[in-house]
């Protein structure tokens, strides 16, 4: 499937000396790298390859030394090559002459020597957005800051559709399988990225506890991360609970969502919100079903929450809009799922809802960031399963949640 990053790494590699694509396992870096090789006339090595993994770290300077760019899959795998690499585009200036792929935070590996400040620009791909995945546009953030208020939008997705969205996905595998083989490509997958990568990052003392705390912070999807709670549950250390975060966080596997409040308040909360990375893993490891997310009072809620900012955080790599996300909450329990706010200093605010029907008070948290940030609030979304875009006042809009990735300009 094409990728929105496709243009972003060429665009990267023609004026820069190292381009870093850095993501999950499994979500496409090197079928990406591997056209992109084919397009630049690039040399390929994988460090995936036991002998081509031997010879890198016998060697480091002797293994990249290419007339021709050099693609280096999984180069966390061998991390002293980055001194080599900086050696080596320190002695050749031109752009282009790496392309490397990470399944880990490379920066953050303990043995990296050097972090090529200046020589390196970093690309984040994720799994499959939905767009990628229906040849879609994948445009709201772009439009939200662009339209605020006057963007409409009509879908026809269904209840059922969203639901089957969460269960896939994006992970290309997933996408590809369905039923019982969809669930067993989750299963090997969590355990392969605990056993393997997060063992690769730092030595933990039992790795029981690793998949514990992996499902519990499934289940608190769209929640507050509280490392002293969740070590509470799980009765571990405070410290152990936060380190083993920070190596889900460094494989690709959770994301923080920050606190938002430019300091509107000081009554609002620092503690950042988390969700998965995928909707289909967060979904898998909840024991969530069809069935389940039909119920009235089942997961979907939350589900469909981080499955919303793992959209919005794809596009935030590829769009035009230089924007962050946040979350917004008072310790009166006035809350934003999501804020984005641009380097202008506009806001678009941002509630999920698992239903097909909006009320007023569904802009309650819309509403009292309006009347703080006045002008600088551009539209206040709530994103629900309903078909058709609705006004609830000047600047508030109920949208559908397709609006994500299929609304056009």
């Amino acid at each position: 499937m094409p990728r929105h990053a496709h243009s972003a790494v060429h665009e990267a590699l023609a004026d820069t000396r190292v381009v870093l694509i850095n993501g999950a396992r499994q979500c496409g870096k090197s079928t990406l790298v591997s056209r992109i090789g084919r397009e630049v006339d690039a040399e390929w090595r994988s460090l995936d390859r036991p002998e081509t993994r031997h010879a890198a770290q016998y060697d480091p300077t002797e293994f990249v030394d290419s007339a021709a760019p050099l693609v280096i899959d999984e180069v966390q795998r061998v991390p002293e090559l980055l001194l080599a690499i900086k050696e080596r585009v320190d002695a050749d200036g031109r752009p282009g002459r790496f392309l490397l792929t990470g399944s880990a935070h490379v920066m953050a590996l303990r043995s990296v020597p050097d972090a090529l400040p200046g020589r390196m620009e970093t690309i984040e791909l994720w799994p499959l957005s939905q767009g990628e995945i229906d040849g879609a546009p994948d445009r709201f953030i772009d439009l939200a800051f662009t339209r605020g208020p006057e963007l409409k939008f009509s879908g026809a997705e269904t209840r059922d559709g969203y639901i089957e969205r969460v269960l896939r996905g994006g992970f290309p595998e997933a996408v590809a399988r369905v039923g019982k083989r969809r669930s067993r490509f989750f299963s090997s997958y969590v355990a392969d990225l605990i056993n393997r990568d997060v063992m690769q990052l730092s030595e933990i003392e039992r790795t029981t506890e690793m998949f514990a705390l992996t499902n519990l912070v499934a289940a608190r999807s769209g929640q507050l991360l509280v490392p002293g709670t969740l070590g509470s549950e799980l009765g571990l250390p405070k410290d152990t609970v936060a380190r083993y975060l920070r190596l889900l966080e460094e494989v690709f596997l959770i994301k923080r969502i920050p606190a938002w409040s430019r300091n509107l308040t000081t009554r609002a909360f620092a503690t950042s919100k988390v969700f998965m990375v995928d909707s289909g893993i967060a979904a898998h490891l909840c024991g969530a079903d069809l069935r389940s997310l039909r119920a009235i009072d089942g997961p979907l809620g939350a589900l469909l929450e981080g499955f919303v900012a793992a959209e919005l955080a794809r596009q935030l790599t590829w769009s035009d809009q230089d924007a962050r996300m946040y979350h917004y909450r008072t310790r009166d329990n006035v809350e934003v799922d999501i804020v984005l706010e641009n380097n202008r200093r506009e806001v678009i605010a941002i509630e999920v809802k698992a239903a097909a029907t909006v009320r007023g008070d569904d802009f309650r948290g819309l509403r009292h960031l309006a009347d703080r940030l006045g002008g600088d609030l551009l539209a206040g979304y709530v994103l629900y399963t309903g078909t058709e875009t609705l006004p609830f006042g000047p600047k508030f809009r109920a949208i559908p949640i397709s609006a994500l990735w299929d609304a056009r300009s």
